[in-house]
């Protein structure tokens, strides 16, 4: 079989039960940048070798994305149903391992961060900023079609973020590597004036 239809030159994709939709519609638009994020997790995933311990979580993530994606490429009108999984833990899932790695690490998180620090660390800020676009991709799908997004995948990509966030500090702490600190969190601030 060719990898090649010819079926998309003209600007416009198949979707979930077979309807077409313009390449840069808000669905499709929605579906690419997670997949550039689910990308990306793959880069990460292969910078870090494979016996790293964020390997399965990171895996269990990768998968959970495809999941996602082929649940949003359904239309609310579709009459055929998605028997792909709905990862509807996911939130929970990294909210767990959000406070297994800041338990480990040795300061908390008062400041802005610049991204950077070492390669890997870089790698999950460039994952927590294509997670953010993907969010935003997200609420603009959810405005033309609600019903196509379900709640849990909105709350899961939110926690991402964070996620990745917490990712690079955690790789940051256990190399000892410093952070460059921008400015305290706008509420530290506020508290330190008071």
């Amino acid at each position: 079989m060719k990898i090649y239809t010819r079926k998309g030159d003209k600007g416009q994709t198949g979707v979930f039960g077979g309807k077409r939709e313009y390449k840069n519609s808000p669905r499709i638009e929605c579906i690419g940048t997670l997949d550039e994020v689910n990308s990306t997790i793959g880069l990460l995933r292969a910078k870090l070798g494979e016996t790293h311990e964020w390997q399965p979580n990171l895996h269990r993530i990768q998968k959970d994305m495809m999941d996602m994606m082929s649940h949003l490429a359904r239309p609310s009108n579709s009459k055929k149903e998605n028997p792909n999984p709905r990862p509807i833990d996911g939130a929970e899932f990294c909210e767990q391992w959000l406070d297994e790695l800041e338990d480990n690490i040795s300061s908390p998180s008062d400041y802005f961060i610049l991204p950077g620090g070492n390669e890997i660390s870089a790698l999950c800020h460039v994952c927590r900023t294509q997670v953010r676009r993907g969010e935003r991709a997200l609420v603009t799908l959810m405005q033309e079609d609600p019903e196509s997004v379900e709640e849990y995948v909105m709350a899961y990509i939110n926690r991402l973020s964070d996620l990745f966030f917490t990712m690079s500090r955690a790789e940051m702490d256990k190399k000892g590597v410093a952070e460059e600190k921008w400015q305290l969190f706008l509420y530290k601030r506020k508290k330190k004036k008071a």
